[in-house]
Formats: structure tokens, sequence, C-alpha cells
């Protein structure tokens, strides 16, 4: 593609992948995958103390009641008191937890005032990507072979077709799938969401810094389920206009072909 060609040259702002022995959750990109990274973060230091909470009891109990210290067991059976501690405290920090999260549930569940729509079909073992509101056309996105690679691709998440959409746009995603449940999962978007045949999902991204962004299929979908990545470049809004009118024409004799194979499947259940 011209525009990737232009970008890879100029060097990009940013290319998110997975990393060898890396650490925690992809650095975010998007205002919802923050928002999920710093409420990710607060929960494993309330994971953190309960666990050492429940270690420092037990090392205490094994302290406390060992045989040379009771040589007579206990036979306390019950403490109301206790029993009143450990289901209220728990049902409390649950509470605690989920009271935050709802809002951020369902910030991520629906696109408010979207500035686009892409839709997004899982088919064995490929995704297909439609922009009704600018074509509209179709395109398929497949794994690059390791042998075709170019230097700097990494290996089973390069498509040999990119998802473009302009920085600092909100992008409403509609998603579903031909065959079997696939997910389309984008870690540094916040995205992950199932694409399940005869209905549509929905979601949303915004992507506030240029560059490369890489996923994959996160359902397990049969054989070739891991050679299903996902690649989307955020462009500036020029650029972006420029790789649409570009896909106009490289993409319409693809759609009207699909438009005839779906009229041809369609014209014998329509006859009498």
């Amino acid at each position: 593609m011209a525009l990737a060609g232009v970008a890879l040259a100029c060097g990009e702002a940013v290319a998110q992948q997975p990393r060898e022995w890396g650490l925690g959750l992809q650095d975010a990109f998007s205002p919802i995958a923050r928002e999920q990274n710093a409420f990710h973060n607060a929960l494993l230091w309330i994971i953190f103390i309960i666990a050492l909470f429940v270690l420092l009891l037990l090392l205490y109990a094994v302290w406390r009641f060992n045989e040379r210290r009771n040589p007579k067991p206990s036979r306390t059976t019950h403490n109301t008191l206790v029993e009143v501690l450990w289901t209220v405290v728990p049902i409390l920090i649950l509470v605690g937890i989920g009271i935050p999260s709802l809002p951020l549930l369902y910030a991520s569940d629906r696109a408010v005032d979207a500035d686009m729509t892409i839709k997004a079909i899982g088919r064995q073992w490929y995704w297909s990507y439609e922009y009704p509101d600018h074509g509209p056309f179709t395109f398929d996105a497949q794994m690059v072979d390791e042998k075709d690679l170019k230097p700097g691709q990494p290996r089973l998440l390069t498509a040999d077709e990119e998802v473009v959409v302009p920085v600092g746009k909100k992008v409403r995603l509609l998603l579903t799938a031909s065959d079997v449940i696939h997910a389309w999962a984008m870690p540094a978007f916040g995205v992950k969401l199932d694409a399940v045949p005869g209905r549509i999902n929905e979601t949303w991204f915004e992507a506030d810094t240029a560059g490369v962004y890489y996923g994959q299929c996160s359902e397990i979908c049969g054989a070739r389920h891991a050679y299903m990545p996902i690649v989307v470049r955020a462009v500036s809004e020029a650029e972006f206009q420029a790789w649409v009118a570009n896909a106009r024409q490289r993409f319409a004799s693809a759609t009207g072909d699909e438009t005839k194979r779906q009229l041809a499947v369609a014209a014998p259940a329509a006859r009498p």
C-alpha cells in the first residue's frame, strides 16, 4: 500500500505488538484502554493486599496453633463475630470493586456520536472489512506468510491489508461472523469482542496516536485460529482521506464481485 510505504519511510510514531518477556498489559493508546489499565492496576493492589492478609493469617495459625503451643487442641466450633466479618467484608470489597467497574463497562459497550463505522466479519481464517460511510467497499485481510515478510514486520501478526482509521476519531466497530465464533481483539485499544454468526455486536475505539497496532482473533475457531492477525493503522485525517480515495478504486471490483456472488446465491431461493 502506498500509504504504508510513506509511513514506514517517515518512521512510525508507535508500533504496538506483544513483546517477548513482557509483563503487564500493553501500553494504552485509546481513552477506554487507559481507563481499563488504570482499573486493572488498582485491582492488582487490592488483590495483593488480600493475598498478603491471607498469607499472614496462615502463618499466624501455623505459629499460634501448632502442637507444641497447644498440646490440647481447641474445641471451638464457631465464632459469630468472625463469621459475620468474613461474610460482610468480602461483600463490601466486591461492591467497592463493582461500582467503579460499571461505568467503564458501559462506556466500552456502545459508541456515542461515532465519527465513522467499520464492519468486521470473521471468517475461517481471515477478516473481511467494510467501510459503509466511505464507499461502500469491502476487502479481506489475511496473514502474510513468514517467507513473504518484509524487514520489521512481526511474524504471525502481519496482514496483507490494514484497517486504516484517522487519529482522534471515534470509530464504531460492528462485528459478525460467517461461519463460527471469532473474536476481534486489539489490546492497545482495550477492545476484545466476539464475532458471532447471525448477530451483530458493537463496540468502539479511538486511536489517539498515529502508528500501527497489532491484534489477533482471540476465540478458538478451528485449525488456523492462530493465523488471523488484525492490523490497524492510525493516520492523520488527510492521509485517511487519501487512503479512502485509493481504496475505492482498489476494492471496487472485489466489492462488486462479492455482491454478484451474494445475488447468485439468493437467486434460486427467490424463484417461485
